[in-house]
């Protein structure tokens, strides 16, 4: 079982990690200071330690440096009251994993520990690469391999997509998604890798849009201890973790055009250096990449290079947008449905019919991840066993046929109250970002400059209110 500690003087914030991180399959350890932490640190050995960045004797920052000085093979993670891009860099360089702004978000937390405790495991264990496939495997095997959040659809659209997914798996080929924001480009990445011969292997993703040219290089290749001011440990990097396995590598139209460039010298020339080091590491690692935008355009504006493009360019899927799935929606809907009673403990079973027709009637400028967005928060407004109009976004509910809202917009009788403070505020901050994000069609380089506010903000405010999945 996988240890974490948790290093917080809040005694309830600590007591509620500890109750969902133990529901969730971990051994947890609590400390209220960094002196009692490092106590259990010397009597124990644990995976990763999830530290807040305020304490009573001491702050997050040398707390980092106290663990990764005399306990390097545990991940950190740091909880912080407030983004700050300069505090993260610097953190990151100081060796910490990622970090977390409050408020607390369940699904952000369970997931950047796992990736945590991932990374943590590749750096400690020794690199495998992938052996050449057995040409005398058997060819019976029928049964394919897909991830909890990739729905098989019916419509001609999904069942197209289906086979260009099962016919490119197999080979070696580096694979171009292209498809609007919200239409599961890495849940098809994993769809490939997982039915592909590297499927034993790592699947890494790697989310090229909030990426800064200070963390490129580290990101990318790792570094040893002491590379740089600050470089306290060895880190590596993204395409080291993957090797034998996949990288996916997110919007990667927003690369700037000097990292597009290192890393077309490192996919043709399959080796790594990390940043520091002289010794060559030798690659064996399928790229799938995917972006919302024309690179085509991207070249021909000087944006994106053609090289890279081509070398990336292998096999090439479009992702239909949501709207041409027909009643592919309802599948979709069903299993979010399924995935936030277990999330919210409840138990909603079904969608009305006037839901059901705002669902295939509404045009979905968000695809597959405004779907699950609205559905999560239905379902934790819906006190019943049936999701009604009322619990859905004005926007949607008017669709539905003879609904008080598309009789009357201006009534908000139906509509659910919102008494508190600040989740009224959440809700308002909610609505403007994800109404901007349709606006410019999701995306999020456009949007953060109406927003006024930088990308990196966008990306942490979008995943607070889980609209980044």
């Amino acid at each position: 079982m996988r240890k974490i500690l948790i290093v917080d003087d809040e005694i309830n914030i600590g007591l509620l990690l500890s109750k969902f991180l133990t529901r969730n399959g971990f051994e947890v350890t609590s400390a209220i200071s960094g002196a009692s932490a490092m106590e259990h640190l010397a009597k124990d050995n644990y995976d990763l330690v999830l530290c807040d960045y305020r304490l009573e004797d001491t702050d997050g920052k040398e707390m980092l440096v106290r663990i990764k000085n005399s306990y390097p093979k545990t991940g950190v993670i740091i909880i912080t009251g407030y983004s700050d891009i300069k505090l993260a860099v610097e953190l990151i360089k100081l060796g910490a994993y990622d970090y977390i702004t409050k408020p607390l978000y369940p699904d952000e937390i369970l997931n950047t520990i796992n990736k945590a405790i991932e990374t943590q495991n590749a750096l400690n264990a020794p690199i495998s690469h992938t052996e050449e496939p057995q040409k005398e495997k058997s060819k019976t095997k029928s049964t394919y391999v897909f991830s909890d959040e990739f729905v098989i659809g019916q419509s001609a659209a999904s069942k197209d997509l289906m086979k260009q997914i099962l016919l490119v798996a197999p080979t070696a080929y580096s694979v171009i998604l292209i498809g609007d924001s919200g239409t599961g480009k890495e849940s098809v990445a994993k769809a490939i890798h997982l039915n592909s011969p590297r499927k034993d292997k790592p699947f890494v993703a790697m989310d090229c849009g909030s990426l800064t040219k200070e963390l490129a290089g580290s990101e990318f290749f790792g570094h040893e201890k002491g590379a740089f001011t600050g470089a306290l440990y060895t880190k590596i990097g993204h395409f080291e973790m993957a090797n034998g396995g996949t990288l996916f590598l997110d919007e990667v139209g927003n690369l700037s055009y000097d990292i597009q460039a290192v890393l077309l010298r490192t996919v043709q020339e399959r080796k790594i250096k990390r940043i520091g080091s002289t010794k060559e590491i030798d690659l064996d690692v399928r790229i799938i990449v995917a972006t919302n935008e024309n690179l085509q355009d991207s070249i021909s504006k000087g944006r994106f290079r053609e090289d890279l493009y081509h070398r990336f360019n292998e096999f090439a899927i479009h992702l239909p947008p949501l709207s041409q799935r027909g009643k592919d929606i309802l599948s979709f809907a069903n299993s979010f449905l399924e995935v936030a009673n277990k999330e919210l403990n409840k138990e909603v079973k079904t969608f009305s019919q006037e839901v059901i027709d705002c669902f295939l009637n509404y045009n979905w400028p968000g695809n597959v991840r405004e779907l699950k967005n609205v559905v999560r928060r239905a379902t934790l407004l819906t006190e019943t066993e049936e999701v009604q109009t009322k619990a859905l976004p004005l926007e949607i509910s008017t669709y539905a046929k003879g609904s008080v809202y598309n009789l009357n917009p201006e009534n908000e009788a139906e509509k659910p109250k919102v008494r508190d403070l600040k989740n009224a505020a959440l809700e308002a901050e909610y609505e403007t970002i994800l109404n901007v994000l349709k606006e410019v069609n999701f995306n999020k380089t456009k949007a953060a400059k109406i927003l006024n506010i930088d990308r990196k903000t966008l990306y942490n405010k979008m995943k607070a209110i889980d609209l980044d999945k």
